[in-house]
This record gives structure tokens, C-alpha cells and sequence, in this order.
């Protein structure tokens, strides 16, 4: 058995406010992942190695027991399935929220509905739990296009500052899940691994901890 740890990190937006977390925890690569082809890093300390991928993968990775342990969105883990996978920690980065959204000012249908989104399995827990009949199609980007092509009634995705729904004369509507970024470590090696992963995840806890600690009081 290697005696390294392997941390699966998510590509894009969660990785520009993870690697700032782990120097925060004294990890860190020993080279700039934003300048380098290699998706596997060496770090500063010779038990933790870093593996770069899309943020849908890190969930597959992690269960089937390649990375010991992984960040990924809420919303990824809502969508993939979290069976198999322990969360040890909220890292409150990556804030944001998953929500239905639609054309300003126009009543949503009640009995059935057309939805685009990418986020197939949630949409179709959702509105099956709203007791409202979903027709969902899936798409993989732009989605505010599908309302005004009338290709969808509303859209199921992340909404941030909601500046893009706006700008294309839509509207947020309800909320489906509060989304933040987590450190999932597969179940069965936080059994039997569990002293060689202690280490990390609290080095990780006290990083959050005292961001949260300097956070100012709104």
C-alpha cells in the first residue's frame, strides 16, 4: 500500500479558491498548476500528492478508492450520488445556490413543465417532490438560451450573483439546495485508513476554522 495520500481537486473555479485553502492548511504543489499539462503534483510534503480533474469525476474517483480523498461541489455530489462517500468537512468556498429559473415576469405552469439543465437527476427529484410533471432535457450549456428559444418553460442551475439571468430578461425562482465545496473521503478507507487521513482532513478543519475566525460579522 502507497503510503501517500491522494487529494482529488476539481478543475475551474473550486481549484482558484482550494489551492488558497491549502496553503492556508501547509499544502501546497510544489509547481503552478495553472502552467502545467501534468495532472498529477507532487506537493511540499512527501505524503499528499494532488490529482487535477473535471469536478464530475471526483466523486468516481474517490469511491472507487484512486484518490483518497476529493473536493467537489454540493451540487456535483446531489447529481452524481454521494453512496460510498463520507463528508467530513464543509470548506465554504465556491458558494452559490442551485435554483429554477425563468422568463421575467411570466407564471410558471403548475401541471407540466419543460426544464433544461444539466442537472438531470436533481430536476427530476425536485419537481417529482413538488408533485409538478417534468419533461427534462439535458443540456450542457447556456441555459438561459432554452426559455427564450422556447425550448424550455425554465431552467434548473447555479446561480451566483444571478447577473447572467438578468441580462437575458430572466428571473431566479425557487431555491433547490444551498451550494458549497466538501471534502469527501471514500467510507471504507476513512475506516481502515483512518490515521492516515486524520492528519490531512484536521490540517484542513483548522484552515476553515480560521477563515471563519477572521470572517467580518455581517
Amino acid at each position: 500500500m502507497s503510503k501517500q495520500l491522494i487529494l482529488a481537486l476539481s478543475k475551474g473555479r473550486i481549484l482558484d479558491e482550494t489551492l488558497p485553502l491549502l496553503a492556508d492548511a501547509g499544502v501546497e504543489p510544489s509547481e503552478d498548476l495553472g502552467k502545467s499539462r501534468k495532472l498529477l503534483f507532487d506537493t511540499n510534503l512527501e505524503g499528499i500528492k494532488l490529482v487535477v480533474i473535471r469536478a464530475t469525476d471526483v466523486p468516481t474517483y474517490v469511491q472507487m478508492g484512486a484518490a483518497d480523498l476529493g473536493v467537489a461541489g454540493k451540487d456535483v455530489l446531489l447529481e452524481h450520488g454521494a453512496e460510498g462517500l463520507y463528508e467530513p468537512l464543509d470548506l465554504e468556498i465556491a458558494r452559490c445556490r442551485l435554483m429554477t429559473a425563468g422568463v421575467t415576469g411570466m407564471q410558471a405552469r403548475h401541471a407540466r413543465r419543460r426544464v433544461a439543465t444539466k442537472f438531470v437527476n436533481i430536476a427530476r427529484r425536485y419537481y417529482a417532490e413538488q408533485g409538478i410533471q417534468a419533461e427534462v432535457i439535458k443540456l450542457y450549456g447556456a441555459m438561459e438560451l432554452a426559455p427564450l428559444m422556447n425550448l424550455a418553460d425554465e431552467i434548473v442551475d447555479i446561480v451566483d450573483t444571478g447577473n447572467t439571468l438578468r441580462a437575458n430578461g430572466m428571473e431566479p425562482r425557487e431555491l433547490i439546495a444551498d451550494i458549497s465545496t466538501r471534502l469527501v473521503v471514500n467510507k471504507a478507507a476513512m475506516t481502515m485508513q483512518h490515521e492516515r487521513l486524520k492528519p490531512l482532513i484536521e490540517r484542513l478543519r483548522q484552515a476553515v476554522e480560521a477563515r471563519h475566525a477572521k470572517a467580518p460579522v455581517s
